[in-house]
């Protein structure tokens, strides 16, 4: 068996989402899944996460057909429920109804082979389990974080001590303004970077990302997409396209952060093009590659 490339915590969740252009109900979810899909393209992802009794075999079963190791993926009580809708500004999903189950007192252990990993995604969950899951890896050559603002106002002190830690941090807008407390995204990023990451990414939903380090700028483009069904898990696509085609590279120069921002960004636009995971088992690597060009020429003059 082929030692996974890169260790992804965070949740594996069934999903009801209604947005203006329909609806989906029972649906597999969760930041770890869309991540993990998503990194699938590049590179050999391993789940850290939960899930219920109740979890659809089925779930998990494509999950192995994408090459995902699932060997972290731990089985007990119920399973997460997220159930949401969004209105016609799709940058923010409404939550309806959250049932924890046995996510409520996760306690993450890795398998073996999982400590050796080079490269580690802390998808949105308790910053408290995110330093637990980092205090089990060996020797990371990176690591690249996610959060959100249920954290941001419950546990900002445990969360600004994981930023310590990691090498990438990735924030939408309204968190990058409400954790650093300024209504400036470069103000917000010039923060983060002081904390100690590399790289601060800023994701602006349909308006693309920013990226700051110290010294430099990088401004990624969105793709304009006319048919858009569902946003949920684009911004774990672009968490996990961006660290899977790192751990393809084996490369964290400046030059191939960028490329990785827009390989992010070609994934996370496909997803919107459908409920749940649907687009994304369906996606080529030959429509990848497409976009992806098609993303150099939008910024190109």
């Amino acid at each position: 068996m082929k030692m996974v490339d890169l260790v992804i915590v965070g949740s594996v969740a069934i999903d009801s989402i209604e947005t203006p252009f329909g609806k989906a109900d029972n649906v597999l979810g969760g930041a770890a899944t869309y991540s993990s899909i998503a990194a699938s393209f590049f590179c050999k992802p391993g789940i850290v996460a939960v899930v219920g009794n109740d979890f659809p075999k089925e779930h998990l079963d494509l999950l192995k057909s994408r090459g995902i190791d699932i060997e972290g993926i731990e089985k007990k009580g119920a399973s997460f429920r997220w159930k949401g809708y969004y209105e016609y500004d799709m940058n923010e999903a409404k939550t309806i109804n959250t049932e924890l189950g046995s996510f409520a007192d996760f306690k993450p252990q890795l398998p073996e082979e999982y400590t050796n990993a080079r490269y580690v995604f802390l998808a949105n969950i308790d910053p408290e389990l995110q330093l637990n899951v980092l205090g089990q890896i060996k020797k990371p050559k990176l690591v690249v974080m996610d959060t959100m603002n249920y954290w941001i106002n419950t546990k900002r002190e445990k969360l600004l001590e994981v930023m310590k830690k990691v090498d990438v941090l990735l924030l939408n807008d309204s968190e990058a303004r409400q954790l650093f407390q300024t209504p400036n995204l470069v103000k917000a990023a010039g923060n983060a970077l002081e904390l100690g990451p590399k790289y601060a990414i800023i994701k602006k939903g349909e308006h693309g990302a920013l990226m700051f380090t110290k010294n430099s700028h990088f401004s990624a483009p969105s793709y304009p997409l006319e048919n858009i069904k569902d946003p949920t898990g684009c911004g774990d696509s672009f968490a996990g396209a961006f660290i899977g085609y790192l751990a393809k590279t084996g490369d964290e120069s400046e030059q191939h952060i960028r490329k990785a921002i827009i390989y992010g960004s070609t994934i996370a636009s496909f997803n919107a093009e459908d409920f749940s995971l649907n687009r994304l088992k369906r996606l080529t690597k030959q429509e990848i590659e497409l976009r992806y060009r098609e993303f150099v020429d939008i910024r190109n003059f």
